[in-house]
């Protein structure tokens, strides 16, 4: 008997009535996000953050920072009149969507905050805030 990798969105047609699984609730999931793809680290004085987003243009990213949170999101679909110009031997609707969520591992100045799109990585940097580096404290000799 070959060895199945488990996959827990699998629900075979058969199995359906015994696993209490609903059409309805199917169609109500949310909408499944990228969890892989995202980097970051610390490089002197900036912190880096990089999230891959194959195939989407740079018009189509968008990037918050709110309260300590950065927010990447990225979604494109294939419009109909994109369709229309090509010669269709397979059809199938082509939507790619990515939504990544990260607190940063120190404070930022929100003003250093750049991003780009480079080769499919959205590339964001922001300086390290002030009052988040760290400080030389001299040390006196006790007694003089």
């Amino acid at each position: 008997m070959p060895i199945i990798r488990f996959d827990p969105f699998f629900r075979p047609r058969w199995l359906r009535p015994f696993l209490s699984w609903d059409e309805e609730e199917e169609e109500n999931w949310p909408e499944l996000t990228m969890t892989e793809g995202l980097d970051v680290y610390e490089e002197e004085d900036r912190v880096i953050v990089k999230a891959a987003v194959p195939g989407i243009p740079s018009d189509k990213v968008e990037v918050t920072f709110e309260d300590g949170v950065l927010r990447i999101r990225a979604k494109v679909e294939e419009k109909e009149e994109e369709k229309k110009k090509r010669k269709v031997v397979y059809r199938m609707d082509r939507v790619a969507s990515f939504d990544y969520t990260t607190t940063l591992p120190r404070p930022v100045d929100e003003k250093s905050i750049e991003a780009k799109v480079e080769n499919g990585v959205v590339v964001i940097s922001a300086k390290i805030a002030e009052e988040a580096k760290p400080k030389k404290i001299p040390v006196k000799v006790a007694g003089k």
